[in-house]
């Protein structure tokens, strides 16, 4: 043990003699666990039962830093409960499904009263002592409600916290940055900034008139109950990106870690140069190891879901108990719900969805095709002499429709696997459960396109209801078909008379044959852009959500066009798709979009096992809160992105 390791034990070994083992301490030593050791769980758990800590240094039994010194970062914030954190809820869902995520969406709501400190773990109990000694100085004082004037600028929308009430906050924090120098002889800076509770930062300018729309659905004059929070973080770990497991991983190897769903990973962006594409190496923050991890078992999360809530003190419910002069400030410890505003809480909510109303746009990429599975050589591998097709694997379909030119064509126009049938059958059902309400279909005129949205419609009992309308305009970038002329597509009749429901009166942007073969990069994206305006311009008689179903490139091309933004170098969007092809990245467009998809081993010294995506899929579109635009991925291809737009 190094000498300053030594000394600071030695530190903690004398203060623990003075004032004698805490009641949560005295449980882990009688244990067996080192004096450090229990005083780190303590701390990494917010000191609440011995059981959470004993069972932290179960867990980090094999943490090759559990010996360290590394004490946790503190900071004290200012929240909102009750009626007012609902609504605020409400906006951070609302704003991130309409305008995408922004840098507001990384924390929960919060008025920040204090920057992040560090304390020595043996001294943690003095922050709470400080906490409720500032508390109880300005309770008196403190506002029964804290008047929020809504600001707006082309990066921050927010609510600025006014000066008189403002003083009496900045008193708090004071005070309390005060108690914790003198008992624990930390280093505390208050904010001297202006007060504000921010719901937006660092958005995209064209998304200000929308979130400042949602903003004003929410009515901050309501009384609530201000709670004062004081909460830790892992300082080792500030800047690193932070993941969340979504299913169970046994490691393969020994330098791979064991995940869990719900595990938090924490991973140095600045340090992957050693990892194969479709893996990272992170650190868990449930049992400290360090090592390998599959990156599609994962999704993104923020930093501050894996920050520990040690302490709070709620105003209100303190200045109710100072004030009340009779019997009745027995009954109300947790502080007294406020009277039913049934009516003004509802009238709320239906503003709120009348200000967020828009037309929906949700997006779908086809599923796994069979010649991605079997290679280039697929319809060699099924077809018999006299060219009929039969069925050499499980993964190849039953059956092909009937082609007025045969079998050939399927080569440059394939089909679905069984697999990618099952996923588009299977994202159909998740839709269903989700309560998603489609009202027209549009697709790229490929087979695996019209195949996808078929079994789409079929899980959401829609096949009868509602016609595929085929539009030519959204088919896959012309350069990147193979031949000098673009493939023979199925027309009509054919897709007709092999059961697909299709429209034979709807009239597309661009008509089968004005595709042109080896088009340009500028001629593409207009055409996408052009296709996907006219989709958008036809409106159905139900409101509800439109369904085009293409291929990876349209994730880009076709929604790129509904936000408002111009599009992406050639040489970047090449690469975007690329990454969807092999579907091994994660996160791949930033904060416009969340991607999740299946790697597979393509020869790299670690191959990516297989997702269960069934639950994924359901998991994705069940969530209560789906950001826009958002993508979900699946193996071989079933990706969706949900777009709101006017």
């Amino acid at each position: 043990m190094a000498a300053g390791e030594t000394q600071l034990y030695a530190k903690v070994s004398n203060k623990l003699k003075v004032r004698g083992p805490s009641l949560l301490l005295e449980p882990l030593l009688g244990m067996g666990f080192p004096v450090h050791t229990a005083l780190k769980a303590l701390a990494a758990t917010g000191r609440k039962t011995a059981e959470e800590a004993s069972d932290w240094l179960r867990c980090h039994r094999n943490d090759p830093s559990l010996d360290d010194p590394i004490p946790q970062e503190y900071a004290l914030f200012l929240c909102p409960t009750g009626s007012l954190l609902e609504q605020l809820q409400e906006f951070w869902r609302e704003s991130k499904r309409q305008c995408t995520k922004n840098r507001a969406h990384e924390i929960f709501p919060h008025i920040t009263l204090c920057d992040f400190f560090t304390c020595e773990d043996h001294k943690v109990e003095c922050l709470y002592e400080a906490l409720k000694r500032a508390g109880d100085r300005v309770r008196g004082s403190f506002p029964l409600v804290v008047p929020l004037a809504l600001h707006s600028s082309i990066s921050y929308l927010g609510f600025f916290v006014s000066d008189s009430p403002a003083d009496v906050i900045r008193e708090f924090a004071t005070t309390f940055a005060m108690e914790v120098a003198v008992l624990a002889d930390c280093t505390v800076k208050p904010c001297a900034k202006q007060l504000h509770l921010t719901l937006a930062h660092k958005f995209y300018p064209h998304h200000q008139r929308t979130l400042e729309q949602l903003a004003r659905a929410i009515q901050p004059g309501h009384s609530c109950q201000w709670t004062a929070v004081l909460y830790s973080r892992d300082m080792r770990f500030v800047h690193y990106q932070t993941l969340r497991a979504l299913f169970q991983y046994k490691p393969q190897n020994e330098d791979e870690l064991t995940l869990s769903p719900g595990d938090y990973i924490f991973v140095d962006p600045t340090q992957q140069e050693e990892t194969s594409k479709g893996w990272v190496i992170g650190t868990s923050q449930r049992t400290g190891c360090r090592g390998f991890l599959p990156e599609n078992y994962t999704e993104q999360a923020n930093e501050s879901d894996t920050w520990v809530k040690h302490r709070t003190y709620t105003f209100s419910l303190a200045m109710d108990l100072a004030s009340r002069k009779d019997g009745e400030a027995s009954s109300r410890r947790n502080g007294e719900p406020h009277p039913p505003q049934t009516p003004r809480d509802v009238s709320s909510i239906q503003a709120l969805q009348a200000t967020i109303a828009r037309k929906s746009v949700l997006v779908v990429r086809h599923g796994e095709r069979v010649d991605q599975i079997f290679g280039k050589s697929w319809l060699q591998q099924c077809s018999t002499p006299d060219g009929k097709y039969y069925r050499p694997d499980l993964n190849f379909p039953c059956s092909l429709p009937r082609r007025s030119s045969g079998i050939k064509d399927f080569e440059n126009d394939p089909p679905l696997s069984s697999c990618g049938i099952f996923q588009s059958r299977i994202a159909g059902e998740a839709l269903l459960d989700s309560g998603i309400r489609i009202t027209s279909v549009f697709t790229s005129p490929a087979l695996r396109c019209v195949q996808t949205a078929k079994h789409i419609l079929e899980e959401l009992k829609l096949e009868k209801t509602i016609k595929i309308r085929v539009e030519p305009g959204i088919f896959e970038w012309t350069k990147w078909e193979s031949g000098k002329t673009t493939p023979t597509l199925m027309t009509l009749d054919e897709l007709q008379e092999a059961g697909f429901n299709v429209s034979m009166d709807y009239r597309p942007a661009f008509p089968l044959a004005s595709l042109m073969p080896a088009e340009s990069y500028d001629e593409y994206v207009n055409r996408c852009a052009v296709s996907v305006g006219w989709i958008t311009s036809i409106r159905p008689r139900d409101v509800g959500v439109i369904l085009i179903v293409g291929h990876g490139s349209a994730l880009d091309s076709c929604t790129r066009p509904l936000l408002g933004l111009p599009p992406r170098d050639s040489g970047d969007f090449a690469q975007l798709v690329r990454k969807h092809e092999t579907q091994e990245s994660d996160s791949v467009w930033a904060d416009e979009v969340s991607v999740r998809g299946k790697g597979k081993n393509t020869g790299h010294p670690r191959g990516l096992p297989l997702q269960p995506w069934g639950r994924a899929l359901s998991q994705c579109f069940l969530g209560s809160s789906v950001p826009a635009p958002r993508v979900l991925g699946a193996p071989g291809g079933l990706v969706v992105l949900r777009k709101e737009s006017v």
